[in-house]
C-alpha cells in the first residue's frame, strides 16, 4: 500500500468512527491523529465562542494543528477554499466570517469524510457552503476564482507538495491570500520517522523543512512568504504520539526534540501589475542538487558569486536527499536548477554562464 492509500484509509476510518458516534481523536493504532492532535486537542485550538453553532460531528472530526480561519482574516463576501476539509469545521467557521454574500468550498478526496461533512451541513442548515470531491494536487476549480486558500494540517500529507502549492496559486485571484496551518520541520529528524507510511499519515514523515516550504511557495509564484511557529514539539510530545500510534520508533523521540512544529504559513499571489509582481520577477529560486561533495560546494560558490555579481535577490537551496534529487530526473550531480528548471547536471558552470542563466530567468 503506497503513502496516498495509507493516508486515504486512515482518514476514511476516522470519518466512519464519527459517523458511527465515536471520535476521530482516539489515538489508537489505526487513527490518523497526528502529533499536533496528540499534544493538543481540537477544543484547545478553537475558541468556544467560534465553534458555537458548529455541528458536533465537525468538531470531533477535527484533526488540524491550528485555526487557519483566524489566520486568514476573512472578510464578508469573500470566496474561500479549504484544502482537505475533512468533517468541515474550518469550512463552517469560514462561512460564518464571509457571511451570506460569500462562498466556501471544502475539498476532500475521501467519500467518508465528504459524507460526514455533508451530513454536518444538513444539520447546520448552512447554504453558502459546497463540498467537492477531489485531490489537492488537482483542484477542480477554475483559475483566478478564489480569494483565500486555507488548509489545516493537510498539505504535509501530500506526496507532491510543489504541485499543491502551484494549484493553490492557480485558483487564487490576483492579490489572493494563502493562509494555512501545517506541521513544519525546523531541524533534521531521524530516518526512522521519515520512512514510515504510518507516520506520514500522522503528519510527521511528510512534513517539509521550513526553508523548503518557503522556497516551494516562492517557486509557485507567491510573495510575502512567512512561517510563524505556533507550537514546537518536545521529545515528550513525540514519544506520546509514537506510542499512541503504535509505532516502533519511540526510542528516537529524543532525536526529534524541538525539530517539529505546528505553524501558520502565509503568502500572497501578486497583484496584476503591482509592486509585488516586480518583486517576484527580481527573485530567483536556485537549487543545488547533490550530496554535499566538493563539486557541490564549488557549484554553490559559483552561484553565490553570480548572484552577488548581478546584484539580485535569490533563494539558494541545497537539495541533498536522493529521493528529492531523483524528481529532477538528472543522471549526474551536481545539478543546478533555477526556478524549477534544470540548467546543468554533472558539471560546474562558470560564474559568467550562471549569470546568463539568471538573466534569462528574469533576475535582472
Amino acid at each position: 500500500m503506497d503513502i496516498k492509500d495509507v493516508v486515504k484509509q486512515k482518514y476514511s476510518e476516522a470519518a466512519l468512527r464519527v459517523l458511527e458516534g465515536g471520535s476521530s481523536c482516539c489515538c489508537g493504532p489505526k487513527a490518523p491523529s497526528g502529533i499536533a492532535q496528540t499534544a493538543r486537542m481540537s477544543q484547545e485550538i478553537y475558541a468556544a465562542a467560534d465553534t458555537a453553532g458548529v455541528p458536533t460531528g465537525a468538531i470531533v472530526a477535527s484533526l488540524g494543528c491550528g485555526d487557519p480561519t483566524a489566520l486568514a482574516e476573512l472578510k464578508p463576501g469573500e470566496t474561500v477554499l479549504d484544502l482537505g476539509s475533512g468533517g468541515g469545521i474550518d469550512v463552517f467557521l469560514s462561512a460564518k466570517r464571509v457571511g451570506p454574500g460569500g462562498k466556501v468550498y471544502g475539498l476532500d478526496m475521501t467519500d467518508e469524510m465528504l459524507a460526514l461533512a455533508r451530513e454536518n451541513q444538513m444539520k447546520a442548515g448552512v447554504e453558502n457552503i459546497e463540498f467537492l470531491k477531489g485531490e489537492i494536487e488537482n483542484i477542480p476549480l477554475p483559475d483566478n476564482s478564489i480569494d483565500v486558500v486555507i488548509s489545516n494540517c493537510v498539505i504535509n500529507l501530500s506526496i507532491d507538495k510543489g504541485r499543491v502549492l502551484r494549484e493553490a496559486f492557480r485558483v487564487l485571484k490576483p492579490a489572493g491570500r494563502f493562509a494555512v496551518s501545517d506541521v513544519v520541520l525546523c531541524g533534521e529528524i531521524p530516518a526512522t520517522l521519515r520512512n514510515s507510511p504510518e507516520l506520514w499519515a500522522g503528519c510527521v514523515a511528510g512534513a517539509m523543512q521550513e526553508p523548503k516550504y518557503k522556497s516551494e511557495l516562492a517557486a509557485a509564484g507567491f510573495v510575502d512568504v512567512d512561517i510563524e511557529p505556533t507550537m514546537v514539539f518536545r521529545a515528550a510530545d513525540v514519544r506520546e504520539f509514537l506510542s499512541a500510534a503504535g509505532a516502533e520508533a519511540v526510542s528516537v523521540a529524543d532525536q526529534a526534540d524541538g525539530k517539529i512544529m505546528s505553524a501558520f504559513v502565509r503568502a500572497t499571489k501578486p497583484a496584476i501589475g503591482g509592486a509585488d509582481s516586480k518583486k517576484k520577477r527580481a527573485i530567483s529560486t536556485i537549487q543545488i542538487l547533490g550530496t554535499g561533495c566538493a563539486r557541490c560546494k564549488d557549484l554553490t560558490a559559483n552561484v553565490e558569486k553570480a548572484v552577488q555579481g548581478l546584484g539580485i535577490e535569490a533563494r539558494v537551496e541545497k537539495v541533498t536527499e536522493i529521493t528529492e534529487i531523483m524528481k529532477f530526473q538528472i543522471l549526474m550531480t551536481p545539478g543546478l536548477v533555477i526556478d524549477g528548471q534544470v540548467k546543468a547536471a554533472g558539471r560546474i558552470p562558470p560564474v559568467e554562464e550562471i549569470m546568463q542563466m539568471l538573466l534569462a530567468a528574469g533576475g535582472n
